[in-house]
């Protein structure tokens, strides 16, 4: 429901703001792209594969994280688009699919003070 209030946003701006704010599709992309971020699991996984692509057994080692939890979440990250695999006999490595998703995480770190 629209108001019938005077806006103090000038024309331009508001053109700009209803151009420029995501709808549709885009938000819902926009939305599971940052759904990613909002787990700890998931965040500590995508650190570590932003510094070297890794198996989910030394995933596992490294990030003291149970097996079945990392399996599952890189499934997720996969199926989201997020993280690639490449496959060495019996063994499957993980690596980021896209360097977007390091520099999020660096601004988010950036953005928090460390």
């Amino acid at each position: 429901m629209q108001s019938t209030a005077t806006l103090l946003l000038d024309g331009r701006t508001q053109a700009l703001v209803e151009k420029y704010v995501p709808e549709g599709e885009v938000l819902e992309g926009l939305v599971r792209f940052f759904s990613i971020f909002s787990d700890p699991t998931r965040v500590r996984i995508l650190s570590a594969l932003a510094i070297t692509e890794m198996c989910v057994t030394d995933i596992s080692r490294v990030l003291e994280i149970n097996q079945t939890t990392v399996s599952h979440q890189l499934r997720f990250l996969k199926d989201a688009g997020i993280v690639q695999t490449l496959r060495m006999g019996k063994v499957i490595f993980y690596s980021l699919k896209n360097e977007t998703v390091n520099d999020v995480l660096l601004k988010g770190v950036e953005f928090i003070g460390y």
